[in-house]
């Protein structure tokens, strides 16, 4: 067996691990992938020679380049535990849920805001999704699932940005801050809550880590929108949350793109 160390410059958070794992599952030859995001690099072991796989690799344009390749013997570990999976499923139902529930009260308090933080879950649910029902299918079934995620995904982000450039524009009734605040709140809790399980399970496999900071980077978009809700009533303007509502459609649309990838 052999191991080979890549150099991923662009692999700087878990969607693109996922993307990975994805394009390298249907290769016998890969027995094993060690994820680095911090320092992008990934390691590879595997049978045969590496070109196929580095081939592979750089369909993703993620700047991808072999560093080394080398015998191994390591001993290497499944994965497919089955208290990890349920862990996952968990924080994806979270996800879902959590995702409606933005929604909804998005709608009703007429905040973006919740809206646009509503889709960044859906988004990483999603990738979860992809990640857990792909497994085992065909190729051309993995890269249905994924064109659908993907082109779905950036049409609500498409349709929600221009909904943000209709309300800068117009005139239009302020967000209730108050239910931004709770909402946001709520799932605050409910993302320190995965965070807190994720933790706990103490896994050092790269797919649970990438789990980890999915769920810390969700924790800093709820504080946003928080602190939206509290600038549209110190200001008395709808602004920071027509504001916030941007940047994280334009965060849910970069992860599509990166998903749509997969499709290639």
């Amino acid at each position: 067996m052999n191991k080979t160390i890549f150099n991923i410059t662009k692999m700087d958070c878990p969607s693109e691990e996922q993307l990975i794992r994805m394009k390298l599952q249907d290769f016998d030859m890969v027995k094993s992938l060690e994820f680095d995001i911090p320092s992008r690099k990934l390691n590879v072991y595997h049978s045969g020679k590496p070109e196929p796989i580095f081939s592979a690799l750089e369909t993703l344009n993620l700047n991808t380049s072999l560093i080394s390749t080398e015998e191994s013997n390591a001993v290497l570990e499944t994965d497919t535990s089955n208290d990890q999976r349920k862990l996952l499923w968990t924080v994806l139902i979270i996800n879902f849920v959590f995702f409606g529930l933005e929604m909804l009260f998005g709608i009703f308090s007429n905040s973006m805001g919740l809206i646009a933080d509503s889709l960044d879950m859906l988004a990483d649910s999603i990738v979860y999704a992809l990640a857990l029902f792909a497994v085992g299918g065909t190729i051309a079934r993995k890269n249905n699932i994924a064109k659908f995620a993907g082109y779905f995904q950036i049409l609500l982000a498409v349709i929600g940005f221009v909904e943000v450039i209709r309300r800068f524009i117009g005139i239009e009734a302020m967000p209730d801050f108050k239910t931004m605040i709770v909402v946001s709140v709520l799932a605050l809790i409910a993302n320190v809550l995965c965070l807190y399980l994720l933790q706990k399970n103490k896994s050092k496999e790269a797919h649970m880590q990438a789990s980890m900071i999915f769920t810390s980077n969700d924790v800093i978009i709820n504080s946003g929108v928080i602190i939206a809700g509290l600038l549209v009533n110190w200001l008395n303007s709808s602004y920071p949350d027509l504001i916030i509502g941007a940047i994280v459609f334009v965060i849910v649309a970069r992860g599509a793109y990166r998903i749509l990838k997969l499709a290639k």
